[in-house]
């Protein structure tokens, strides 16, 4: 089967990708029924399932042949027309050994064959043709991140607004309140918070100022910031990481080079074997019917029928199966790999943890007069009426504990300080240590200290000026993170590692609070992909498991990529190889072993097949095969090794490969 392109199809326009980023308007998902191969083989797929009713109940001929016919041009014109255009090449494909095997089924009256292997064959060419479709798409989305303009500050204070894909290194932009910045960059004015989750994957927005680096398509948040351009357009990280996925979903190729390569050797030795089991039966005088009833019947008792049915029931239904439990696959190839992986990989948040900031600690200081509640009450009736997620996870808290708020007046926020307001008469103020504290030891600071190297973003509370309390917030781990962990490492016989653009200590923390050891904290996406591709170097097969958009290379680059698809990001959900739905983490290793049960039934199909095939062909070039014994035998072997496929449909599989654990 010709096999579509794998790299993503190259947006419409020519402007190198930051360009294309800059000034580009948001992309248009493609629609599968715009791809000739889809459309061809849902044409196929109907005047099939139409046809086979007045087949399968004896009806005459003139009612279900035009339709079988038809079948076999609409699904047979896309892979014919491949494997004539690789025959003017000098290349023999199994595309064109497929459709003369089906029209040799059906000239000699097995109609209903012919026609099944066309529609596999045209709906597995339609399947690739979308998934390539769609890697397209989610690359030029991620274009879509950086903005099409930037306000940039000209000698004397002058402002004017410019396409970004027009800035060059030196130029100072200003990126207002609630804009995203338009290039890669370093403050050299101006105080805010920049949420950076698409590039690092931190949960929060960070606090930045003069000589803190930005990059583009980061949002700003509510202070103003003027940024000195350092890179080119085309060269900022999101560019950076379009390349990376174009460059990653490349080097899958040469799998489909080898793919090729079998077709080829299959497809000659196939045809010199039917003409010789054509002509030399001639050339000893046998006649010329004879030769021919010979010749197709070994053509359809070595037909590949069966073999084909070997590989995709398995997979199909390992695939039909994981969908019900909340784990889309993509593809056949995709479930068959997943079973191949020897090395994990998890992102932190998001896909490790919940990807919410919550309140865990409450520490209100000896003397406050304050218990755990009121100074959560106090912090949140000052927060209320903020938008930053911090401020929604003390309010949030103070929620699930039902607790009263008072009314908060006079309400101010200071990008990277925190916030302030007049709360029951007196001034509270909640933010940042660094900012809100003087240096020094004291009970405040300890706890803070103590707070901070616990792996929690640490907040004080302030009221009239004195510390009243200390906040403890944090990304909490996923229930079944822990033991999704310590299945997989048991099941590849390497603990898992975490790669993550969050700090030292809040990955280390984590990461002894779901056993993983090997960690990576503060990568870039590029350090992600790096170490993945070295990974594979070393011929592991990596399965990277992660949620964001920074995660894409990586997710493209290992061996199998499984995205989060709860707060997972469009791109990554499309550059990922799977998707867990419903956003449990326990249904990693379940789909793991559930592909291993499956590539366990497909080497069982293909014994099968192969000594059904062997043991028919050896009957036919040694005897004399009667061709409806040869059909029964060809067809036999497809229905058993058809139905030994299906039995990963039951529920059984799910629960043996969720409960049983790796084998």
């Amino acid at each position: 089967m010709t096999t579509a392109p794998t790299t993503p199809t190259a947006p419409a326009t020519s402007a190198p990708p930051g360009e294309r980023a800059a000034g580009a308007a948001p992309h248009r998902r493609t629609r599968i029924l715009a791809l000739p191969e889809a459309r061809w083989a849902l044409a196929a797929l109907a005047l099939f399932l139409a046809a086979l009713p007045p087949y399968l109940l004896g009806a005459p001929a003139w009612l279900w042949g035009p339709l079988f016919a038809a079948v076999y041009v609409t699904g047979g014109w896309e892979p014919g027309r491949e494997g004539l255009r690789a025959l003017r090449d000098r290349t023999l494909d199994v595309d064109l050994l497929m459709v003369a095997a089906a029209l040799g089924a059906a000239a000699l009256g097995q109609v209903l064959d012919g026609a099944l292997l066309i529609v596999i064959f045209a709906t597995s060419g339609a399947l690739e043709a979308v998934a390539t479709a769609r890697t397209a798409d989610s690359v030029r989305g991620l274009l879509d991140l950086a903005p099409a303009t930037a306000t940039r500050l000209l000698p004397g204070g002058a402002e004017e607004e410019v396409p970004a894909g027009e800035l060059t290194v030196g130029d100072t932009v200003l990126v207002r309140p609630g804009e995203r910045i338009g290039a890669d960059g370093r403050v050299v004015a101006g105080e805010s918070e920049v949420d950076q989750a698409t590039i690092t994957g931190e949960p929060l927005p960070v606090g930045r100022r003069a000589g803190d680096e930005v990059f583009a398509g980061t949002m700003n948040g509510t202070g103003a910031l003027t940024v000195r351009v350092e890179r080119d357009p085309s060269q900022t990280v999101i560019a950076r990481i379009v390349r990376m996925v174009e460059a990653a979903s490349e080097t899958k190729a040469p799998t489909q080079l080898f793919i090729e390569k079998v077709e080829q050797r299959y497809s000659i030795g196939m045809v010199i074997a039917t003409l010789a089991v054509f002509g030399v039966p001639l050339l000893f005088g046998d006649e010329l019917r004879s030769a021919l009833l010979r010749a197709m019947t070994f053509m359809i008792v070595a037909s590949p029928c069966a073999v084909v049915l070997s590989t995709m029931p398995p997979l199909l239904s390992a695939i039909a199966n994981a969908g019900r439990h909340g784990v889309l696959v993509k593809s056949a190839v995709v479930m068959e790999r997943l079973g191949q992986i020897d090395t994990v990989a998890f992102d932190k948040t998001g896909t490790l943890t919940e990807g919410t900031p919550r309140v865990t600690e409450l520490r209100p200081l000896p003397g406050s007069g304050l218990t755990e509640d009121g100074l959560l009450a106090l912090a949140a009736a000052a927060e209320r009426p903020g938008e930053h997620p911090l401020a929604r996870a003390v309010t949030g808290a103070a929620r699930e504990r039902g607790l009263p708020l008072a009314e908060a007046t006079g309400f101010t926020a200071a990008p990277g300080r925190g916030v302030s307001a007049v709360v029951g008469g007196r001034t509270v103020r909640v933010g940042s240590p660094a900012r809100l504290l003087p240096p020094g030891t004291g009970p405040v600071h300890a706890t803070v200290r103590e707070l901070e190297e616990a792996g929690r973003t640490a907040i004080v509370v302030l009221r009239d000026g004195a510390p009243v309390g200390v906040l403890g917030i944090a990304d909490r781990p996923r229930p079944d993170a822990a033991a999704a962990v310590a299945a997989l490492a048991e099941s590849t016989g390497r603990p898992p590692a975490l790669l993550t653009g969050d700090n030292e200590r809040a990955a280390r923390r984590l990461a002894a609070q779901v056993g993983i050891t090997d960690v990576r904290a503060g990568v870039l996406p590029q350090d992600k992909a790096s170490a993945v591709q070295a990974w594979e170097r070393q011929g592991r097969k990596v399965l990277l498991v992660g949620d964001g958009v920074n995660d894409a290379p990586a997710l493209a680059a290992a061996h199998c990529g499984v995205a989060m698809g709860g707060a997972g990001s469009d791109l990554a959900l499309e550059t990922a190889d799977a998707i867990v739905v419903r956003d449990e983490l326990a249904a990693v290793p379940a789909v793991v072993e559930l592909s291993r049960a499956a590539r366990r039934l497909v080497v069982q199909n293909l014994v099968i097949a192969g000594t059904f095939i062997a043991v028919l062909v050896a009957w036919d070039l040694i005897g004399t095969l009667p061709l409806p014994l040869g059909v029964a035998g060809h067809e036999g072997s497809t229905v058993v090794v058809g139905l030994n496929g299906l039995r990963l449909l039951r529920e059984a599989a799910w629960k043996n490969a969720s409960a049983e654990g790796p084998r």
